[in-house]
């Protein structure tokens, strides 16, 4: 495959004026999830949102993925507005969505193979990614004999395994344990860096954007809007179990906790 560039200067991906409103159920009134949401991303950028609970984070990243519509505005990926679901974009969620009755290379390869990509090619893809994502060896298991951590691996391993310009990613570490969550970060952050890849990345999880972003976003109760666009001025993205250790982190994420009016008292789900 070759690997696809967009046009100098322009955005990987980009939302303009986007608005999104869903049918109430047994109500007559439209619920407005979203409403002017205004932003670009560069390549090789990596760019976290966090928000409330509903505040239509998720709304956002499946209307980047062309699986939804907007009800208003444009969303753009390398240019080109949004009209459906994009090749240019990989979506990984946070349940790793494995078919149980295909092995783990056949999962990697299941993107390439919808394309119609030669079976030694996609071999050969699914080789180098099961090495990359630590999963040697593991190829012709299934996904009920991997860890969780180990099928997040594999999930990423798909996600990239099309050479997507974007990777959209919701939530994807929030079900695993703290210590293998710190090392599927790691990985990813290497993975990004040494790839050049755009991220678009959900969290709840305030260090978990601090270590990983360029820029974190940060969006409004209900209809959500991006009220705050902070840049994280800390030297090593690509290494973000030695980023955390930085003393700018902890005020940082001070700092995000009172944007989104966090306390001690706070339920955060």
């Amino acid at each position: 495959m070759t690997r696809f560039v967009p046009p100098a200067g322009v955005p990987a991906i980009e939302f303009i004026g986007v608005e999104k409103r869903f049918a109430a159920r047994g109500k007559s009134k439209e619920v407005l999830a979203a409403r002017d949401v205004t932003f670009s991303i560069a390549p090789g950028e990596v760019v976290s949102i966090i928000g409330p609970s509903g505040c239509g984070k998720s709304t956002l990243l499946n209307m980047g993925s062309g699986l939804a519509k907007t009800s208003a505005g444009t969303v753009k990926v390398a240019g080109q507005e949004v009209q459906g679901p994009n090749e240019h974009v990989s979506f990984m969620l946070q349940k790793d969505l494995l078919m149980p009755w295909r092995t783990i290379a056949q999962n990697i390869e299941f993107g390439l193979e919808l394309r119609g990509v030669k079976a030694a090619d996609r071999k050969e893809v699914s080789d180098r990614l099961l090495e990359q994502c630590h999963l040697h060896g593991f190829g012709a298991h299934y996904p009920n004999q991997l860890s969780g951590g180990m099928r997040q691996r594999a999930a990423l391993a798909r996600t990239l395994a099309v050479d997507p310009l974007v990777l959209l990613m919701d939530e994807p570490f929030s079900a695993l344990d703290a210590q293998t969550k710190m090392i599927l970060q790691q990985d990813l952050a290497q993975t990004v860096s040494r790839e050049g890849k755009t991220v678009l990345f959900i969290t709840h999880d305030l260090a978990e954007a601090v270590a990983l972003s360029d820029r974190i976003l940060v969006m409004s109760e209900r209809p959500g809007t991006i009220i705050e666009q902070i840049t994280v001025d800390i030297p090593g993205r690509d290494n973000p179990m030695q980023r955390r250790k930085h003393d700018k982190v902890g005020p940082l994420v001070g700092q995000l906790m009172d944007l989104l009016k966090l306390d001690a008292n706070t339920e955060v789900h």
